[in-house]
């Protein structure tokens, strides 16, 4: 593999990707390549963190019939659910992985320490972070840029179903544009749906950049830790 442009990236997937076609449950193929891509990123050197979502069990805000607070902490579950099946498989793979959560949760996960996941990232094990930032009210975008700002990422990788920032869903509006590079302010000033605004500042608060892009595609987590043109640089 040609030189990696980050060397320190946190890996940002939502839950629905976990589920595959029906974004519900999980998909163990999905998984999989996941796990694969990871590993020649690890042959290349590269550290790599990952937050996860929950919305492939749990939607969060939709779910109205429930209390928030409560929802949020149902959400922080889910999203723990996914970083132990993450952890399984790529353990299965050969890849050295710890699940570390906001809230305490022995033994199933370690208790978060910026310390000791720094330590973990240094001598090659991927970190998966947990349960949000344990706090409800607080969305896995804002524990994606905390972690990545705590860890001192190189930048955050955000895996998506579409291919990078656009001005409207593409999926509901055909003419919607696709930007190549976009500003952080541009972001806050036009209200584009790319992470809560929460998560937007805190990133251009500490200068980290994101690369967004079809998570879907093979090759691309490569593709964006090189540096390589996809989807979208917003810095």
């Amino acid at each position: 593999m040609s030189e990696i442009k980050y060397k320190r990236v946190l890996l940002k997937l939502s839950g629905e990707m976990l589920g595959g076609q029906e974004k519900r449950g999980i998909d163990i193929s999905v998984l999989d390549e996941i796990s694969n891509q990871i590993k020649r990123m690890l042959e290349a050197k590269a550290e790599m963190a990952i937050v996860i979502g929950a919305g492939n069990f749990w939607r969060g805000k939709k779910e109205d019939e429930i209390e928030r607070t409560t929802s949020d902490y149902i959400g922080m579950l889910g999203t723990t659910m996914n970083g132990l099946a993450l952890q399984s498989r790529l353990q299965k793979n050969g890849i050295d992985a710890i699940l570390q959560t906001a809230i305490k949760m022995e033994p199933v996960a370690e208790q978060f320490s910026r310390r000791r996941a720094v330590e973990y990232l240094e001598q090659g094990k991927v970190v998966i972070f947990g349960s949000g930032t344990g706090n409800p009210y607080f969305t896995t975008d804002t524990a994606a840029a905390l972690r990545a700002a705590e860890i001192n990422a190189d930048a955050i990788l955000v895996g998506k179903t579409i291919d990078g920032v656009y001005s409207d869903d593409p999926k509901i509006n055909s003419a919607a544009i696709k930007y190549d590079n976009i500003t952080y302010q541009d972001i806050l000033n036009k209200d584009l749906k790319v992470m809560d605004l929460t998560a937007i500042s805190l990133c251009k608060e500490n200068n980290i950049p994101l690369v967004v892009f079809a998570l879907q595609e093979p090759e691309n987590i490569i593709k964006a830790i090189k540096g390589e043109k996809i989807g979208t640089l917003v810095n």
